[in-house]
């Protein structure tokens, strides 16, 4: 374990789309909550495209997956703030206007350590995660040199630490044991993703959600064992920053 990772002071999760950090260190963030860490969530995506429904109001499906994202926060105890960049689903860049944007959060809330996608991962299917992972990386180098985006007019920063999830060489692991229920009370927020990420037909359903809860416990453990653990939320951590 890397010292920089134990209570941070804050933590930014930068993702794609809502319900992707509740998916990939949402029982990290509640540990770290409890503990006193503020925690903050950058969404690039308005997440208009989380949907099978071809006749969808995706209007409404914006609205409503801001309100999702922001319960799911309220779930976790997160303290810090819940911005979204609002980009469209799908059509996520990594260009300089981005990481702008990106490099501009960043300075703004000083986190002690960021969390995003792996952009390096190999076969990932959906460029919005490779997009956000590459601008978290490349928002933190901005963001920590003067000579970048000087507009801001803002100090730069530089976080003492990144974990990248869904990384292919993980080699740092955060116990989530005792901290499952909270990860999937998150996730049960995002209703409007049931159907689609959530494997769940009917949410009246007691069955259904019990079945969603074990197959995350399940997951939290299958990322545990190599580390000797019970329950993990696993991620590649840099340091040099």
């Amino acid at each position: 374990m890397n010292p920089p990772f134990s209570n941070p002071q804050s933590v930014l999760a930068i993702v794609a789309h809502p319900d992707d950090a509740e998916f990939q260190c949402g029982a990290t963030l509640a540990k770290w909550a409890a503990g006193g860490t503020i925690v903050h969530h950058l969404v690039c995506t308005d997440g208009s495209k989380g949907t099978w429904d071809p006749d969808a109001d995706q209007v409404a499906l914006i609205a409503t997956r801001k309100a999702e994202q922001q319960a799911a926060a309220r779930r976790l105890d997160s303290k810090g703030s819940v911005i979204f960049l609002d980009q469209v689903d799908g059509e996520l860049q990594s260009d300089l206007a981005m990481r702008s944007e990106v490099s501009r959060v960043i300075r703004q809330l000083r986190p002690q350590i960021v969390i995003g996608h792996d952009p390096w991962t190999r076969y990932r299917l959906h460029p919005d995660h490779r997009h956000a992972g590459l601008l978290a990386v490349e928002g933190i180098v901005a963001a920590r040199d003067p000579f970048f985006f000087p507009e801001h007019g803002l100090e730069p920063h530089r976080p003492d630490g990144l974990l990248l999830f869904e990384a292919e060489e993980p080699d740092h692991a955060e116990d989530t044991k005792g901290w499952e229920s909270t990860k999937t009370a998150a996730l049960l927020e995002h209703r409007s993703q049931f159907e689609t990420t959530h494997q769940i037909q009917d949410p009246n359903d007691p069955a259904e959600i019990k079945a969603f809860e074990s197959r995350v416990r399940a997951e939290l453990k299958r990322l545990a064992e190599p580390f000797g653990l019970d329950s993990a939320e696993v991620f590649k951590a840099i340091i040099d920053l």
